[in-house]
């Protein structure tokens, strides 16, 4: 078994597996999301003797030697620059992609104190951040450049909350230094491990989910279809129209809706459980776009409903007419405005 340093401690894994997966579930440095499992979202991202890498990506057989560090591996200077240079330029929203980039602004500015946009977005390039649009996170790499080649965080005194004022959110440090706890993020004696089995398909009919198999398999401890929920098994306070779980005779509508759950006693059984579920598919044409929606001959999107067209509403609020009348100027023109779930 390959022996590598983690945060300057030597560290020898019992078995080849993910570099995540041996960080989080073995070292329970949660700081090191798991965002996709497959390489694609840089949550988990991890600084490779001084290259940034995805944690999900190498086996832990192939890291003989090397010296791997993580956000928990920041040291004390560090973790006040980050924190304070993410949180003053309001980099931080929900925090899940926020460690992994802190990480890739370490390296970057390891390397280069006075990066150019462009080599900021370079070295952002593979994480994704879903709330924020990323201009806040550019100008906190300015920001933690600049406190890095001061040598000093700046004074801003005791948080002014009052109306008009800044403040960085109160959460700020456990998000950009990853201590903060996703459900994701905790670990219990006995606790058992889930996940969905997801549709194959975009669009198509399940015809039969035979869950037999996967029950029969040592260390599952349930496997659950739409057939155990209790009644409706539907989402949406205003409109019920997505399925919890797809049951059989229900329509998939996208990649990855989930049809099953299976929860066993650890990761690589549930995986080998759900491989064992045999779920039969009638796969329909696609619908692609508004205008394919909106033909007359068009497949309905949701069985239940009398076309694809999502909802009418009409919305009056207090006396109209009275407000008109008695207003100074009056603009007449024709509004339009989306009709936003709160969802």
């Amino acid at each position: 078994m390959a022996a590598f340093k983690v945060n300057g401690k030597n560290v020898c894994p019992e078995k080849n597996q993910k570099l995540l997966r041996f960080l989080r579930d073995e070292l329970r440095l949660t700081s090191v999301k798991d965002g996709c499992s497959e390489g694609a979202c840089g949550a988990c991202t991890v600084i490779i003797d001084g290259k940034t890498c995805k944690a999900c990506v190498p086996d832990t057989d192939s890291l003989s030697g090397r010296e791997i560090i993580t956000v928990e591996g920041l040291t004390e200077w560090e973790r006040q620059v980050y924190t304070y240079a993410y949180g003053k330029a309001g980099a931080v929203q929900c925090g899940f992609c926020i460690p992994g980039m802190v990480m890739c602004t370490k390296a970057l500015l390891d390397e280069n104190m006075e990066p150019t946009d462009d080599e900021i977005r370079y070295a952002l390039r593979n994480n994704y951040c879903r709330c924020t649009g990323y201009v806040k996170i550019m100008d906190a790499v300015r920001l933690a450049a600049k406190i890095l080649k001061k040598g000093e965080i700046p004074d801003d005194g005791d948080p002014n909350w009052t109306i008009g004022n800044r403040v960085a959110r109160i959460d700020v440090a456990e998000k950009v230094l990853g201590t903060g706890k996703y459900p994701d993020d905790f670990y219990l004696d006995g606790m058992l491990y889930g996940s969905a089995l997801r549709s194959r398909y975009a669009r198509a009919r399940v015809l039969s989910i035979d869950t037999s198999k996967a029950k029969e398999l040592p260390g599952v401890e349930a496997v659950v279809t739409a057939a155990d929920i209790p009644g409706e098994n539907k989402i949406g306070h205003l409109k019920h129209d997505q399925y919890t779980l797809i049951p059989v005779g229900g329509l998939v509508h996208y990649l990855g809706d989930a049809v099953a759950l299976v929860a066993a006693k650890d990761r690589e059984t549930v995986e080998k459980a759900k491989k064992l579920i045999k779920v039969d598919y009638e796969v329909l044409p696609h619908v692609h776009t508004i205008e394919e929606a909106a033909a007359l001959d068009a497949p309905k999107v949701f069985d239940e409903e009398e076309s694809n067209v999502c909802a009418h509403k009409h919305i009056s609020r207090g006396n109209a007419e009275e407000a008109i009348r008695n207003s100074k100027y009056v603009i007449s023109h024709h509004f339009e405005t989306p009709w936003t779930e709160h969802a």
